[in-house]
């Protein structure tokens, strides 16, 4: 039985971080020169989703249930906003809002929020960064990829079987060249996850980073410093 710790997906996130600013520009052009191993397949997975961290876009999914996810990011300054049925999450530089229903309460930034949630049934592309990059550690991990179209984009994907230190050992996602997670599918902590992309933009709403009309919003910055 392996003894590697479960770790949680915010506890994930500086991992990654790690695992990808190992390589530099030079490593990645041998990397490519080479034929694809495990390990490198899913640290380049890992890697384009970082990439579509530069971009300003909006993410429409379809979730579990038949219903409507959207992730909307924008840069100068970097800020994104997850909206998900009974939720939402908004991180910018400076504060980190969370939202239940129309109740809201801002804190100061948190860089680990998105690479935590996990809010059943929408994953963040930064939870899926944090994952793969546990996995391309795991020489146990078992891997089959494979190449598709989803709205439109050239996707690649990968299925991830025994995985340890992640919280689930098994998970299925594709990504776009463009760097966007166009699918996911797994179970963790006992909910579903089942996203799949059905629109793209490279716009952003201008009300995208807002608390919601009608929502109440708490201030416990002074709490979390």
């Amino acid at each position: 039985m392996s003894t590697v710790p479960r770790l949680t997906l915010a506890g994930l996130a500086v991992l990654s971080t790690a695992l990808l600013g190992t390589s530099g520009c030079g490593e990645l052009d041998e990397a490519s020169a080479a034929p694809l191993t495990r390990e490198n397949l899913i640290t380049e997975t890992a890697g384009q989703l970082a990439a579509g961290a530069a971009l300003s876009y909006t993410a429409k999914y379809q979730v579990a249930g038949g219903e409507t996810a959207t992730v909307s990011r924008a840069q100068k300054p970097a800020r994104a906003s997850y909206v998900y049925p009974g939720g939402r999450l908004i991180t910018t530089t400076t504060v980190t809002i969370r939202c239940a229903g129309n109740s809201c309460t801002s804190t100061t930034a948190d860089p680990a929020a998105a690479a935590a949630l996990a809010a059943a049934p929408l994953i963040s592309p930064e939870a899926v960064q944090a994952m793969l990059a546990t996995a391309a550690l795991d020489p146990g991990v078992q891997t089959d990829q494979h190449d598709t179209t989803i709205t439109g984009r050239h996707a690649t994907c990968l299925t991830l079987r025994q995985v340890h230190g992640t919280p689930t050992p098994t998970f299925d996602l594709c990504v776009t060249n463009e760097g966007i997670l166009a699918s996911f599918a797994a179970t963790i902590d006992g909910e579903r996850i089942d996203q799949a992309l059905t629109a793209y933009s490279e716009t952003v709403p201008p009300d995208a980073f807002l608390v919601p009309t009608g929502a109440t919003l708490a201030d416990e910055s002074a709490n979390t410093k």
